[in-house]
């Protein structure tokens, strides 16, 4: 059940991406329509930098667990099993603490805009904490798929990117490999 809710979760954040992005191609369209109509859509530049950062946060759980970050792999390849287990398990450790403290950082960051009411200082003044949201959601998303992935590797599995990586190569897929 558990597992269901976090791949429910993950793809959720995926899901928050592509919607993101979509934005940008519809603020994008509506930009080059309405200067043929010359006509400007006031807050695009900045409606469209608010959603690539959406975009990018978004979409770093739902990447994480399926191995498509980029990781270095060419050192944890060459050791052993028990090694590689430790070494994994102590690279997620220190990763989730490091996603921990982006995202508080970054949830301050959205709360102090709410508290002191902050605008966009562009053509249209929209509220700043709403767009500030994205970042610690992206990042506890991550945050949570790293933890996933700790308590995968303590109870001696494979993580799961690893899985990934390894039928992609099975099925001849090295799209992801650099």
């Amino acid at each position: 059940m558990v597992r269901r809710a976090l791949g429910w979760l993950y793809a959720l954040s995926a899901g928050l991406a592509a919607l993101s992005l979509l934005g940008i191609f519809l603020v994008m369209m509506a930009q080059v329509v309405m200067r043929e109509m010359q006509l400007q859509l006031p807050g695009a530049d900045d409606i469209s930098a608010y959603l690539c950062v959406a975009t990018t946060f978004f979409a770093l759980a739902a990447t994480f667990k399926r191995g498509e970050l980029i990781r270095v792999g060419m050192f944890l390849d060459k050791l052993g099993p028990a090694r590689r287990r430790v070494m994994e398990f102590g690279v997620l450790a220190l990763g989730s603490l490091i996603m921990a403290y982006v995202c508080w950082n970054t949830f301050q960051d959205m709360m102090f805009s709410w508290e002191i009411e902050e605008v966009a200082q562009g053509t249209v003044p929209f509220p700043l904490w709403v767009p500030k949201l994205a970042m610690p959601l992206g990042s506890g998303l991550l945050l949570v798929a790293m933890l996933d992935e700790l308590v995968t590797v303590a109870a001696g599995n494979k993580p799961s990117y690893v899985v990934a990586a390894e039928e992609r190569a099975a099925a001849g897929d090295f799209s992801a490999e650099v």
